[in-house]
């Protein structure tokens, strides 16, 4: 059964426009399907004719809240098909909006997981293991985060960011027994993703010592912590917690003794 297209009315919305058959309201549709079927008033239209406009603009609806969604940033397809899904689109409109977008290379994994790669070399402290579980949480392959990571973050780059987070870890826990310092600069590094081997290179690359005067006085700050918190021990007991409790901060046994004898001849 055909019918006449009798009106074509504009929405308040910009581009959008309500089709009315037979003077009857029968479906909305875009100003990019229109162009696409040539709509006009007094063009006739069947069935057939008026479901493949109602696909047609329900793939434009999805793909005019894509591109909204791609303008802010680059995103992954998985990012752009959840926020399609999350928006109650049938998953063949979303199919074929994503298909639309690669078409138009407004979508690539590849794309993104290079930019993203080189955005955090540049601007964070964080290594390729940190950087390859981000990308598999947007849905990047593999292949394509080793392709990126491989282009944009050599092992020269990852040595220069390693040994950078490394000296501020040194800064933040340089008050420390050095042997604890080493080890949390080195846990830290491997928290930041860095692999065993840079990060040994990048604090042999600091050339670290330990500063005499400075390891004295972290000790005596912790060890007269210490030993208030031990107070209510007997003075043998109270000597031997706050060694052990030194010893385990990573303090060299020297330097505890030493500690230990000038509070013994206080008392």
């Amino acid at each position: 059964m055909t019918k006449k297209i009798t009106k074509i009315m504009a929405q308040k919305r910009s581009g959008r426009y309500n089709v009315y058959l037979d003077d009857k309201y029968a479906f909305p549709i875009s100003e990019a399907v229109m162009i696409k079927f040539r709509v006009f008033k007094g063009m006739e239209v069947d069935e057939s004719l008026a479901a493949e406009m109602i696909a047609a603009d329900d793939v434009s609806k999805a793909y005019s809240r894509a591109l909204d969604y791609l303008s802010h940033q680059l995103r992954t397809e998985k990012e752009v098909h959840d926020k399609l899904r999350d928006e109650e689109i049938d998953e063949e409109v979303i199919t074929q909006t994503m298909q639309h977008l690669r078409e138009l290379h407004l979508l690539s994994d590849e794309e993104y997981a290079a930019a993203y790669v080189r955005t955090a070399k540049r601007t964070s402290d964080k290594g390729p293991r940190v950087i390859r579980q981000k990308l598999r949480q947007k849905g990047v392959g593999e292949q394509l985060i080793d392709d990126a990571l491989a282009g944009q973050f050599t092992a020269d780059d990852r040595l220069e960011n390693a040994t950078d987070a490394a000296k501020k870890l040194v800064k933040r826990y340089h008050n420390q027994a050095f042997r604890t310092m080493q080890q949390k600069v080195r846990q830290g590094l491997m928290t930041k993703g860095f692999d065993n081997e840079i990060v040994t290179a990048a604090i042999k690359a600091l050339d670290l010592e330990p500063d005499v005067d400075e390891q004295w006085e972290a000790l005596v700050r912790q060890g007269e912590k210490l030993w208030r918190r031990n107070h209510a021990y007997a003075f043998s007991e109270r000597c031997q917690r706050t060694k052990r409790n030194l010893y385990q901060k990573g303090f060299l046994m020297d330097d505890i003794n030493r500690f230990i004898d000038e509070q013994v001849a206080d008392e």
